[in-house]
């Protein structure tokens, strides 16, 4: 059993090899949708690096008291990873002197030793001032939605599983009640040669869905690639990132829990997460500044990472500005950016998390 058990490892490592040059030779063919001829920015805040966070935290999200969950060590299809190690969920208090993530326990019934999360999102349940943790799972890369209660300081416990034929390829998610979330979808086929003929050809078949215990349905698509989700302070907006599309789309959220489209603000970059800032209603957004670099992955020339807020996006005039750019040097593959109280977290795929002073 242990010999099939390495030979599949060993197919499964030789088959991520081969897309993985698929893709860098479709991203040289689309180097307008990948950006592969753009100069990295570079515009460096005070920052460090945060403890105990080696292997990425693809997405991170603060609460209002300062309370940051990260989500680390994702595996991706087609995407580097310098561990084979299952993912873990971390916690970090910013009002704390020595701001240092811990590591958090999860009680229940989950397998931990497959555990890959992914897009993460937060809700509180103003009633009992409960804390739920929704986290995106790959489990050997299947998708699905664990549902967790932050019931200490350092525990999650683990309540719900969700999974859905139209839950079939999840980025990212929003919560919006104890089980009630909307998700992406970044890729519309699970065959990885069709989904690469979707990112050749320009398909735009990715989609946005509304799950509750009662429906589950689609509210929202025409997306090359949805990938990340929020919601506005007062919740009557979501914004989507079209990463391929470099743009944000903006919803209404009408009765129903229908979303009707409002406009796209054009960003520039390949963003991925979006955070909100509760206060400003800032948008603010981890991107990938060139696509092909991402994909090929030189460590002698690694991809960079890029920063941009949107102020007043439903003005007619929005503001889009770089507030942090670099090469590769400091920050590989930066993923989600989270001010708080003149502080910004941002995280990336595979590397480390920066606490940066704004």
């Amino acid at each position: 059993m242990q010999m099939v058990a390495n030979n599949n490892r060993v197919w499964y490592t030789l088959i991520v090899l081969c897309l993985q040059n698929m893709f860098v030779c479709l991203c040289c063919f689309r180097r307008d949708i990948s950006l592969a001829s753009r100069e990295i920015p570079v515009k460096r805040l005070n920052c460090q690096y945060l403890k105990n966070i080696d292997y990425g935290a693809e997405d991170i999200t603060i609460l209002k008291d300062g309370l940051a969950f990260l989500s680390t060590g994702l595996k991706y299809p087609g995407l580097h990873s310098f561990s084979d190690e299952p993912g873990k969920m971390y916690v970090l208090d910013l009002l704390h002197p020595k701001m240092t993530p811990v590591e958090l326990q999860i009680k229940g019934q989950l397998d931990l030793s497959s555990f890959n999360p992914h897009g993460i999102s937060v809700y509180e349940d103003e009633a009992d001032d409960s804390i739920y943790v929704f986290v995106v799972n790959h489990p050997e890369h299947k998708s699905q939605v664990e549902i967790f209660r932050f019931v200490e300081e350092d525990t999650l416990m683990h309540l719900k599983t969700i999974t859905h034929p139209l839950l079939h390829s999840v980025n990212d998610i929003v919560a919006v009640g104890a089980e009630h979330f909307y998700a992406t979808n970044d890729r519309y086929f699970h065959h990885e040669a069709l989904q690469l003929l979707t990112f050749m050809f320009d398909l735009s078949w990715c989609d946005v869905v509304y799950y509750s215990p009662h429906e589950v349905r689609v509210v929202a698509g025409g997306f090359k690639s949805a990938n990340g989700i929020n919601i506005s302070p007062d919740r009557q907006y979501i914004y989507v990132s079209d990463i391929m599309d470099h743009e944000i789309d903006i919803f209404r959220r009408n009765e129903g829990e229908q979303l009707a489209y409002v406009k796209s603000v054009a960003v520039g970059s390949l963003c991925d997460n979006i955070e909100v800032d509760h206060r400003t209603g800032d948008i603010w957004l981890g991107c990938h500044p060139n696509g092909l670099k991402l994909l090929k992955f030189d460590p002698e020339d690694p991809p960079g990472s890029e920063v941009i807020r949107i102020k007043n996006i439903h003005s007619e005039r929005p503001v889009v500005s770089l507030e942090y750019g670099d090469d590769g040097r400091q920050l590989i593959a930066s993923t989600v950016a989270v001010p708080y109280e003149g502080k910004l977290l941002i995280g990336s795929v595979f590397h480390k998390a920066l606490l940066c002073i704004l």
